[in-house]
């Protein structure tokens, strides 16, 4: 028997099935609104709020959580998760809602874990008290909740745009929300402002985020205008320290508000453990309840202010913060810039004001008309207490109350529910004497209602106490990008002394002087192959390498592995890709390319090269031309200092010359200048220096360039080349 195959539509079934769940997302869960609340923050505030606990001493967390789940269906775990980020304990809000007794974790931890709810209390927050101002004077929509057997406000009525002042981070289906916290006097002032103006430039008066986490804040103005106006951007932020010289320690203090202590200590251990950073001897989390402390124990010879700037670029240590203001309007989500969300905001408490003064009027006016029904049995109370007595039937006295003085139902209610003891003058008199009262407060209030610029007056004059009220200095210090040390690639280096060793076979090996100071075996080298060049520098020098045709490799001095003697090294026909004929004859370290290089011909010339010629602004691996190939080379030798060398020719001629006679080219293929002169078809042979021979009369062969020289004497010698030469 055959099964029948049921064919589904592909965007029916996501019509039907997956939009309904990704607009729930959207709107009921993950993106906060104008209010700056998620819905799961407004359930639990305002849960928290009809338990009375704004006033009201500290209870468990877990009857919070219990209460909150008549509003919030979504599980108690969930809902404590969403209580502990509202808290002062947890240190995640610039201004914490949650007024928190017990362990509610650290945002700036991943292991100091919140406590169970049955072991924490909490309340609400003073500051929850501008959140809720004047909302049951129907300044806010009210929906029914899940099950319809409550109400819950769509929004809170909040006073300052707390939509700015505290951080908010949302994950929906398509979209993200990830907005900064601002610091609240600084809001409140750019509010103020726009009200005064909706041209004004806000970035006058709000400076730049501000995170509970303290820290610094990098601040590009071109950047930061780009967030204000579009609401999406990034900066960074950065960690403070200070360096204990006494105890040789970095202590970090304040991290950024995106990271964890773990995470920073983890990848500071991950750095050490693979050789990147050397001068770090252990790293502890000695966090208590001063607050967060890192310490880093440094060994000697390490510059802290270095080490940190290392630290900045390879761990969180500096962060990115990616602003992505996404906010519900409506219930439609926008991106605004800071400027559109104050916009928003002022439309929202305008609306919200103009509520509660309708609501204020309605229920003056109603006070009112019963006063004023009130003030016509003043004048004849004799008349309405017999109206009263004479009438037989109960449902008969408001309608007889109604006909004997010309007043409505409503009046009549309120008058014949008045105790027989206060049917006096004195007290109708006391009751009646709020009509002039009434009369001025309804009209004051029908003036603002009717005034956009007054109504402006009333949240202006609400954010000037916010702000003197609840307004605290900041907490993440702004520095400006300029006045940042720009992290290159070289300072992430470390640096340290080495020894290069060139050998015939043209292997190249890199050894730190700590390797070859322990190490007790000589060098590994191939049969037959031996050293011909060794150079001392550092880690962070350029190696610059020259080969027989003419060209010159250059290589950081970092980019090559240390290795140890015992290792052949690198073999730089691979290295370096060369060709086939050609080979590596000399090399030099530099870090700053003074002095000059020396190449001597076989005609008797020599090239003064300045070093700054092989000095490129971008970082090329190779130059053409760098010596001349106009005549066969001799011999080549960084020059740091002029010094006296020895020029020997094919037939023995000796001239001693100084260096500073020979002028210096910026042209690298330069032939440069006759230093000695052939006789009888002689040419340059060698060049040495005066340590390596032995000449009885060092002046009989002195001469000023360019000459042919002076035959050499019996009686001196030429010693063989050392290994610190090169020879052609």
């Amino acid at each position: 028997m055959q099964s029948k195959v049921t064919h589904l539509n592909v965007v029916e079934t996501l019509e039907k099935n997956y939009m309904p769940y990704s607009m729930s997302v959207i709107i009921s869960r993950a993106l906060p609104e104008i209010d700056g609340l998620k819905p799961s923050h407004r359930k639990l505030l305002y849960t928290m709020f009809k338990m009375g606990l704004l006033k009201g001493s500290r209870t468990k967390s877990a009857n919070i959580v219990g209460q909150t789940m008549k509003l919030n269906p979504h599980g108690d775990s969930a809902i404590y998760e969403t209580m502990v980020r509202l808290t002062r304990g947890n240190e995640a809000l610039l201004h914490p809602l949650i007024d928190s007794k017990g362990n509610f974790g650290k945002n700036y931890s991943k292991e100091m874990a919140y406590a169970a709810p049955r072991y924490t209390e909490a309340k609400l927050e003073a500051i929850c008290e501008e959140l809720f101002k004047d909302i049951n004077k129907d300044t806010v929509d009210f929906v029914p909740n899940y099950d319809n057997t409550l109400q819950e406000p769509k929004l809170l009525p909040t006073t300052f745009p707390n939509v700015l002042v505290n951080p908010n981070m949302g994950i929906a289906v398509g979209m993200a929300s990830s907005i900064c916290s601002f610091n609240l006097i600084e809001v409140c002032r750019s509010t103020i402002e726009y009200l005064k103006d909706p041209d004004t430039d806000i970035t006058q008066y709000l400076k730049a985020p501000d995170f509970s986490s303290g820290g610094q804040i990098i601040i590009n103005k071109a950047e930061l205008k780009s967030i204000y106006s579009t609401g999406k951007g990034s900066f960074y932020l950065r960690g403070k320290y200070i360096y204990d010289k006494k105890n040789n320690c970095i202590e970090i203090y304040e991290i950024p508000y995106t990271t964890t202590t773990e995470a920073i200590i983890d990848r500071v251990v991950e750095l050490v453990k693979g050789g990147k950073i050397r001068e770090i001897s252990d790293i502890r989390d000695e966090t208590d309840k001063e607050g967060l402390k890192i310490t880093i124990d440094l060994k000697r010879s390490a510059d802290a202010e270095q080490l940190m700037n290392r630290l900045y670029k390879l761990t969180t240590l500096q962060d990115a913060f990616s602003c992505n203001f996404n906010i519900l309007i409506k219930g439609n989500p926008k991106v605004l810039g800071v400027k559109a969300i104050i916009h928003e905001w002022t439309e929202f408490r305008i609306d919200c004001i103009k509520r509660q003064l309708a609501y204020d009027i309605q229920q003056k006016s109603q006070r009112l008309h019963l006063l004023m029904g009130l003030e016509k049995i003043l004048l004849d109370i004799d008349k309405a207490v017999k109206i009263v007595k004479d009438t037989k039937n109960d449902k008969e006295v408001v309608p007889n109350l109604m006909k004997g003085f010309e007043i409505d139902e409503v009046q009549g209610e309120f008058i014949a529910e008045i105790k027989l003891r206060n049917f006096n003058q004195e007290y109708i008199l006391n009751k009646t004497k709020d009509i002039k009262k009434l009369n001025k407060e309804i009209k004051n209030l029908n003036g603002i209602l009717k005034s956009e610029a007054k109504v402006k007056e009333v949240i202006i004059k609400e954010l000037q106490d916010v702000s003197i009220k609840y307004g605290k200095d900041r907490k993440t210090e702004i520095i400006e990008e300029k006045q940042v040390e720009v992290v290159t690639e070289e300072l992430l280096i470390e640096d340290y002394n080495v020894k290069l060793f060139l050998t015939n076979e043209n292997y190249l090996k890199k050894v730190s002087l700590a390797s070859l100071r322990a190490s007790s075996n000589g060098h590994k080298l191939k049969d037959n192959d031996f050293i011909v060049q060794e150079v001392e520098a550092n880690n962070k020098c350029d190696l610059l390498l020259f080969s027989n045709k003419h060209v010159v490799y250059k290589l950081k001095c970092y980019e090559l592995e240390d290795k140890k003697t015992s290792i052949l090294g690198d073999y730089l026909k691979n290295l370096l890709s060369l060709d086939e004929e050609e080979k590596i004859i000399y090399m030099t370290a530099t870090n700053d390319y003074l002095g000059h290089m020396l190449f001597f011909y076989k005609n008797g010339k020599c090239a003064k090269i300045t070093m700054e010629s092989y000095q490129t602004k971008t970082n090329r691996k190779q130059l053409a031309n760098a010596y001349s190939n106009e005549s066969e080379l001799v011999y080549i030798e960084h020059l740091i200092e002029d010094k006296e060398l020895i020029a020997i020719s094919s037939i023995n001629k000796v001239l001693i010359f100084n260096t500073s006679q020979i002028n210096d080219k910026s042209t690298r293929n330069s032939m440069g200048i006759q230093v000695l002169k052939s006789k009888n078809g002689s040419t340059l042979s060698r060049i040495k220096g005066l340590e390596e021979v032995f000449f009885k009369d060092l002046e009989y062969y002195r001469g000023n360039i360019p000459a042919i020289g002076t035959f050499l004497k019996k009686d001196d010698f030429l010693e063989r080349p050392i290994e610190n030469l090169s020879f052609i």
